[in-house]
């Protein structure tokens, strides 16, 4: 099916900005061109992403082009003409990265953006040009251009290379489309942060480093004092607003700045989230003065980022008029905040993202890390050591359609400690459960998991324990003692942690569970809390007295799951047993069809088929 010609051109439509407008723009129904540098390696990509949001992508037409090809942005002569009706053009293309240099950053982001200026000139029935420029430039109500050479050495050697072309490129626009006659709408967004109900962005720079930092322990002391001002917005309300300007904005040649001034000041937005992830929020603060003196590899501060950290405040009020005859709200700032942090930590900050984005609730009083479905789950999944809940994600992948709800243990993986016992929050993790689960506990999980199915039987459907440890051989020594265990885990680089645990020839999807249980671990204090969990679980009255458990259960209620390279080692009683054949430890890493497989034939899982379908964890 040929796509109808488009009314509206996205440059930079495959960067965060531009493919949230993209997906806007299309599901009202628009016509849109994407203009890509290189569709052959991104198209499909975009078109997946589009239609993985539930928007379809028949109206939208993929041309070849670059910001940085000249006026004719490296268009065909026949793509050039497809485009003749193009009414709207949106430019959302450049760089944004810091430590660029100065000539990097003004091809993309000055002579780039003055290409799409001339290109859009050209077009006949042109009813906009919207430009995207930053909050923290375009204050000057007469800009100038071109600027002289002193001044502008001055403006990049003191504001860096991104945000000297930012500032280069908003006069740039604004005098030369005057000039020409292009009717123009700059766009001035703050800080953008994830979508507003999912969290999702898909980029990990500028503030999502800071919270980076505020996860991993490293920071000491918040930059900046008590009234630092980082104003953000939600990547969705900025995408809508773009989508509906050339409609509702009857005049042309002005600039909106788009944050939402409800932002908490820095240290609040840092206890905000701190809170939220269950991590200590730092109390003392580095004045920005002291920062820019001392130096980067000390403070760990980028000295670009430093111009973002003052206590101006900006002018919404023209934004906000036009957003209310749009009937566009803001969302809540506080709620976007959290959904993204959420969001940020089940990516792993760019580094593991996750195929089943969970977030963060209290459970016996600690924040953890849930994903998946709290109310109505199939299966209960429980990780062992030193894993977290992405190394189930291959089973998940292989169980499809089912409810899945998926837990870090308490002070483990992604969650904080909990001053309750493992199976005590257990209990209060499946209290809001209506179903009856079967509970599914890898290797040292079995001990938490055994202990609630023997208290709470009629809540379960059955009881899975893959590789339970208490039926395996005992780990070594070292392994069995804090001071030397908890060290060693938490210098375990990812490649290393996966050899240790899944051999050389990891899956690509085992080597992404394992490479998130590895950044886990150099968190403050996870793996001295997972050292200690391997020394209890290893006691000797412990694995008596899970085993005793084990043979109380009834016929068909517990089935157990080993490797063939790993077998077991205790006597089960009359329990079902798996063995996969060329399994070791961690089978859900390297046979998670196999693991899947032996979950849905559970013969205690008749009754929970026709569950009805619930809330999802967020």
């Amino acid at each position: 099916m040929t796509a109808p010609l488009p009314d509206t051109a996205v440059f930079g439509a495959t960067g965060l900005i531009g493919r949230w407008l993209l997906l806007h723009l299309l599901a009202e129904g628009r016509a849109v061109a994407a203009v890509l540098r290189d569709p052959a390696r991104s198209e499909e990509d975009l078109r997946t992403w589009l239609r993985e949001h539930d928007t379809p992508d028949d109206r939208l037409t993929v041309v070849t082009g670059d910001v940085t090809g000249g006026p004719s942005l490296g268009l065909t002569p026949a793509d050039d003409v497809l485009l003749t009706g193009v009414r709207d053009v949106h430019n959302t293309a450049g760089l944004y990265r810091f430590g660029l240099g100065r000539e990097e950053a003004r091809a993309a982001n000055v002579d780039g953006a003055l290409n799409v200026l001339h290109w859009a000139a050209t077009r006949t029935d042109l009813r906009r040009l919207v430009h995207v420029s930053g909050y923290r430039v375009g204050l000057d109500p007469e800009p100038r251009y071109p600027i002289p050479e002193p001044e502008l050495s001055r403006l990049y050697r003191e504001k860096g290379a991104y945000e000297g072309s930012k500032t280069e490129s908003d006069a740039a626009v604004r005098v030369l489309a005057a000039e020409l006659g292009v009717p123009l709408t700059v766009v001035n967004p703050s800080t953008v942060i994830g979508h507003s109900a999912t969290g999702e962005a898909g980029q990990y720079i500028g503030l999502a480093d800071l919270v980076r930092d505020i996860w991993r322990g490293r920071l000491p002391a918040l930059p900046g004092d008590a009234r630092t001002f980082v104003p953000v917005t939600t990547v969705d309300h900025l995408a809508r607003f773009m989508a509906m300007t050339p409609v509702h904005d009857h005049e042309p040649g002005g600039a909106h700045w788009i944050l939402n001034p409800d932002t908490p000041e820095l240290p609040g937005l840092v206890r905000l989230l701190a809170g939220h992830l269950g991590v200590k929020a730092p109390k003392r603060h580095i004045p920005v003065s002291l920062l820019r003196r001392l130096p980067a590899w000390l403070t760990g501060a980028d000295p670009e980022t430093l111009g973002f950290l003052t206590d101006e405040r900006y002018d919404t009020a023209s934004a906000e008029r036009l957003a209310a005859t749009a009937g566009l709200a803001m969302p809540p700032v506080e709620e976007s905040l959290l959904r993204w942090a959420d969001r940020l930590v089940a990516d792993g900050f760019g580094d593991s993202p996750t195929t089943t984005p969970g977030g963060f609730h209290d459970v016996a009083g600690a924040r953890t890390y849930l994903a998946g479905d709290r109310v109505a789950p199939a299966f209960v999944l429980l990780h062992g050591l030193p894993l977290d809940g992405e190394s189930w994600r291959g089973v998940l992948g292989e169980l499809g359609e089912e409810r899945v709800l998926v837990a870090d243990l308490p002070g483990l993986g992604r969650s904080a400690p909990s001053t309750a016992g493992p199976a005590e929050w257990l209990a209060d993790l499946l209290a809001p459960v209506r179903s009856r689960p079967v509970i599914v506990a890898h290797s040292a999980a079995s001990g938490p998991a055994i202990r609630y199915a023997a208290a709470h039987p009629d809540r379960i459907g059955g009881l899975v324990l893959v590789s339970p440890y208490f039926l395996q051989k005992r780990a070594s020594w070292p392994l069995r003692t804090p001071l030397l265990a908890g060290p060693v885990l938490r210098r375990m680089s990812a490649d290393r942690l996966t050899a240790t645990l899944v051999g050389a020839d990891a899956t690509g999807g085992a080597r992404v569970a394992v490479a998130s249980a590895a950044a886990q671990l150099r968190r403050p204090g996870v793996a001295r809390r997972t050292a200690r969990f391997l020394r209890d679980a290893q006691r000797t009255g412990e694995r008596a007295g899970l085993l005793a458990l084990l043979g109380g259960f009834e016929r068909g209620r517990v089935h157990l799951i080993a490797g063939e390279e790993d077998p077991l080692v205790g006597d089960p009683g009359p329990v079902a047993v798996t063995v996969i054949p060329g399994a070791g430890h961690d089978p859900q890493l390297t046979h998670a069809a196999a693991v899947a497989k032996a979950l849905r034939d559970m013969p205690s899982r008749a009754g929970l088929r026709s569950t009805r379908a619930s809330t999802m964890v967020k």
